[in-house]
């Protein structure tokens, strides 16, 4: 066997030679950008956290069993690829010790022999060929050619699946064919557990030459797929697990990243401050995390498919946003590497421009109405089985856009000039603050410079909640509950402005800490500690963002807070409400923050409702429209994203749609009314907040 031997270790010796060529020069690529040491750090520093979310996320496929056929059949094929190491330790094995001895009869030290490693090494090949088929079935069923854009591996690169998918099945067959002729020639380390190998030995021929021979095949498509997998989309098999290792937690939302030059957060006030250097303008300017984003999608389509930009004939697709960078990148991959060294990386002016081509732009890597389409919110982020972060993409690019290029929707500008002036996203005075509280018949605390003595919460009203008509009933019913519940509370009234969150949103960072450091100033001036906002998106900002420029406060929403006074008996829903009632998911509440409960649980506890899910839920659910500061920018392209969360809701059949968030009720409200008036809808039907619910049936009527 010395020729097997010679053949089998000069393939391995070239292939992992080519191989090992190709992981170099996409280590110098992804190298090429800025910094992130945070991602680094954040990894050091909770490393009890991160081998947990490996097990979790890695090995247990959390995320892909979500979507259970292809979820258990990828199981499968990722389980296939560590325990049939051990078949390979086996084989290398078998062709060395067969050149010395003559007989490769090797076996694995200790475990070697042992009947259950056979078994479970035949099953997993098993299984594996299953998936394979159940894959197969998957892409044909789902093939672009028959669903169109309804597909979600629309746009992916088909030929190199179906090659990925054909180089298993043989590294698969070749596996039973070496250990079936192994077993014929008795060289098979099992006398039992494997369950098809020894008996395919019975009927194969006693022959040495076949048994090298499937050897060599074996060991040779092994290394040819290796060679495949790192120019292919599935060098996610390597880089998945890095990406999940550096990915932000605790599911890559909640908080927007600080904007950072050189690794390190941005100083608006340094004079030496380069702009060009805000945000991502071309493809150099992406850090190794956003590279390894790159090299880890699997063009699957999950964020695709649930994307509600996507479902409602828009351009953005989040696949597509990545694949497109990807194959950009590596487009000018090596004048990118040269110029990061120093120089020009060509004289040529085509690859010149080619290589300063712009990441967004009529002619740029990315069309301005995909980047503008987004919503924010996160349903691409939470299916994603290898935790790539669009949105993170996309705000960067964004950031660009808004504080360099000034290219932006002209609708959102007046929200900006609005933000700037006033404080709010309607321009409105800031005395109209507290014009709410005339209208109830107990008085609430204002703050004046600090809280008043024994105040639990600061509640945080919002700009919706204090200046919308629709938004401000949930702000009484809101004030009013806490009140009946004895809870102690102030506003800020005049005094508070904006969080922020729609400049961030819309890449205007600099607007953003602005006011953030205007708020936190306030907030800690007054001494707030606890503080309880209606509005998700200032919930979320409050929570997650504020700490970041070092406000640092207690923040619930106020489903959770209502949830936990009615399970503490001090709110009691009494007064029956015999609705059929849908809720809708916001998203900066549900997928953001993971309040998924806490609404719910409100609605059942009032007598009379009963409620309807709708088809998309929880971390499922549908946008609403309004998110990525989309409120305040015209939709005109495809279907409008608040008509099919509303058609979707009609479904149930509903008296009234529920929801936590003054953005969703304005969308939902809207749509609504146009339903209303085509008589797709019943008049009786209305949005309301999950508050107004309880409001209602905690009051005995008069």
């Amino acid at each position: 066997m010395l020729w097997v031997a010679i053949i089998g270790l000069v393939m391995t010796v070239v292939a992992v030679a080519v191989a090992g060529r190709r992981a170099l020069f996409l280590f110098k690529l992804a190298t090429v950008g800025p910094p992130a040491p945070e991602r680094v750090q954040y990894a050091k520093d909770n490393a009890g956290a991160e081998i947990k979310t490996q097990l979790v996320e890695v090995l247990g496929q959390k995320k892909l069993l979500k979507w259970t056929p292809s979820g258990v059949a990828h199981f499968f094929v990722m389980w296939a690829f560590f325990i049939l190491l051990t078949v390979y330790i086996e084989a290398y094995g078998a062709i060395i010790q067969g050149a010395i001895t003559g007989r490769p009869n090797f076996h694995i030290p200790l475990i070697g022999q042992w009947p259950v490693l056979g078994f479970l090494q035949d099953f997993i090949a098993v299984a594996c060929l299953l998936g394979l088929v159940a894959f197969a079935v998957i892409r044909l069923r789902e093939s672009p050619a028959k669903l169109g854009r309804g597909s979600r591996f629309s746009g992916s690169h088909l030929g190199g699946a179906w090659l990925v998918l054909f180089m298993i099945f043989n590294i698969i067959w070749t596996l039973f064919l070496a250990r079936g002729a192994a077993a014929a020639n008795g060289n098979l380390p099992y006398s039992s557990g494997a369950f098809v190998s020894i008996p395919l030995g019975q009927v194969l021929p006693a022959s040495g030459l076949l048994e090298e021979i499937a050897l060599l095949l074996h060991i040779g498509f092994m290394l040819v797929f290796l060679i495949i997998v790192v120019n292919s989309k599935h060098l996610h098999i390597f880089t998945a697990p890095l990406n999940v290792l550096f990915s932000r937690r605790p599911d890559g939302m909640g908080a927007v990243p600080e904007m950072r030059v050189d690794g390190k957060p941005v100083d608006f006030e340094d004079e030496d401050l380069d702009p060009e250097r805000l945000g991502r303008g071309k493809i150099g300017d992406t850090t190794w995390k956003g590279f390894l984003d790159f090299y880890s999608c699997t063009e699957c389509g999950r964020c695709q498919s649930q994307c509600p930009a996507w479902n409602t004939d828009k351009p953005l697709s989040p696949k597509m946003l990545i694949i497109d960078q990807r194959d950009h990148a590596f487009a000018v991959a090596p004048y990118l590497m040269a110029a990061a060294n120093g120089g020009n990386g060509h004289e040529d002016t085509d690859v010149l421009a080619l290589l300063n081509k712009p990441l967004v732009g009529e002619e740029g890597v990315i069309h301005p109405d995909v980047l503008w389409s987004c919503t924010n919110c996160g349903a691409c982020v939470e299916q994603c089985p290898v935790d790539i972060e669009h949105i993170d993409h996309i705000i960067d690019m964004r950031r660009y856009q808004v504080m360099v290029e000034s290219s932006f929707p002209s609708e959102a500008g007046v929200m900006v000039k609005n933000l700037e002036n006033k404080g709010n996203p309607w321009g409105m005075s800031e005395m109209k603050r507290a014009d709410w509280i005339a209208e109830l018949d107990f008085e609430v605390e204002l703050v004046e410079e600090k809280m008043p003595e024994d105040t639990e919460y600061l509640f945080w009203v919002g700009c919706a909640g204090a200046l919308e008509d629709r938004a401000k009933k949930t702000t009484k019913a809101v004030a009013e509950l806490l009140h009946i519940a004895g809870v102690k509370f102030a506003v800020l009234g005049p005094m508070e402005a904006c969080t922020g969150d729609p400049a961030r949103r819309l890449g205007m960072e600099y607007l953003f800490n602005m006011l953030a450091q205007q708020n936190i100033e306030t907030l800690n001036e007054a001494g707030v500690k606890k503080i309880v906002a209606t509005c998700p998106h200032c919930f979320n900002t409050l929570a997650n963002e504020y700490p970041q420029l070092g406000g640092m406060f207690e923040v619930v929403h106020h489903t959770q807070l209502l949830a936990k006074l009615v399970d503490e008996g001090k709110l009691t829903p009494i007064t029956p409400i015999e609705e059929k009632i849908t809720y809708h998911d916001p998203c900066f509440l549900g997928r953001h923050n993971k309040v998924y409960s806490q609404p719910r649980d409100i609605m059942s506890k009032v007598p009379g409702v009963r409620t309807q899910e709708m088809h998309r839920h929880k971390d499922r659910g549908f946008c609403c429209g309004a998110g990525g500061a989309r409120m305040w920018m015209e939709e005109r392209i495809g279907k409008r994203i608040n008509t099919e969360r509303v058609d979707e809701a009609l479904t149930t059949d509903p008296d009234t749609v529920s929801t936590a968030c003054p953005f969703c009720m304005v969308m939902l409200g809207d749509a609504i009314n146009e339903k209303k008036n085509s008589g797709e809808a019943k008049e009786s039907l209305e949005v309301v907040d999950v508050a107004q619910l309880l409001i209602k049936s905690v009051k005995t009527p008069v």
